[in-house]
């Protein structure tokens, strides 16, 4: 993370209404431009790089309308600003190609987290061997950590990574769809409107009846009040989801048909009693 650039966040930050920028010196906030997601701005010059998450992931699920990224590629090669891919989420969880692979965009640099630790604290990032050979001892621009590198994370990574073969991605996307599939009939049966994105592996829970194409429109959906409602209802019951409504939900190898099924059923009970509350 480089919260020193932060000017505005979901996930965390969204949840609990903070700005995202105190702290953040006047000058970094100033030389940022936060752009709507799913519209393609309008670049010049003056614009070093494009920094976007390819499938939104910290304002609930929101998905790359076609085009998008597309577009995001398309505007930045014509003034020369760089593409920055953050992965943290999506790289290695969409496919072995991440969302780079999966989409067929393929960005200048890439940020990587979370599941390139098996579980360990880790971040790492890449791209164009000409952009990296700015990087020192090749270029002038120092880079460094206490923790780079560090060998326990890097064999937990490893051992991870080696796990996530092919066969394991579509058992993580199959999961995905049974979880989203249930939840949506659950919450249906339950007379609770609910949208249920989902790309890949990655599922999101939005309470309402349009599923959101940028922050301010899952922002209105994660304001209802519904959410958090939902949330304790399950997790009376033993299940916990995200606990915010600004997060996904990642099923993981671990979730077989059996978890999934019990938690779709839980889910009814849960609806059922929420809804009866909101009448």
């Amino acid at each position: 993370h480089a919260d020193a650039l932060l000017a505005a966040g979901g996930s965390g930050v969204a949840n609990q209404g903070l700005t995202g920028c105190d702290g953040v010196t006047t000058g970094a906030v100033a030389d940022t431009v936060v752009a709507p997601y799913n519209v393609v701005p309008e670049l010049d010059h003056t614009v070093a790089a494009v920094i976007v998450e390819p499938v939104a992931a910290n304002m609930g699920l929101v998905a790359p309308a076609p085009g998008f990224l597309e577009g995001l590629r398309a505007a930045c090669d014509s003034v020369g600003a760089l593409l920055v891919f953050d992965e943290v989420i999506t790289g290695f969880r969409l496919g072995r190609g991440g969302a780079a692979g999966y989409f067929g965009v393929v960005p200048d640099l890439w940020c990587f987290g979370k599941v390139i630790g098996g579980g360990l604290p880790v971040g790492a990032f890449g791209g164009r061997a000409d952009v990296m050979a700015n990087l020192a001892p090749l270029g002038d621009v120092y880079q460094a950590g206490t923790l780079s590198g560090n060998p326990l994370a890097m064999a937990a990574g490893r051992a991870t990574l080696e796990l996530l073969d092919d066969a394991a991605h579509e058992r993580l996307t199959a999961t995905a769809t049974r979880l989203g599939d249930g939840l949506v009939a659950a919450f249906a049966d339950a007379g609770l409107a609910a949208m249920l994105p989902r790309v890949g592996p990655l599922l999101g829970v939005f309470f309402g009846d349009m599923t959101p194409g940028d922050f301010d429109e899952a922002s209105v959906l994660a304001r209802n009040g519904v959410y958090p409602k939902v949330f304790h209802a399950l997790l009376a019951r033993g299940v916990a989801f995200a606990p915010g409504a600004y997060e996904v939900l990642f099923p993981s190898l671990a979730h077989t048909d059996d978890v999934v099924d019990e938690t779709i059923g839980i889910a009814a009970e849960a609806a059922a009693e929420v809804v009866g509350d909101l009448l």
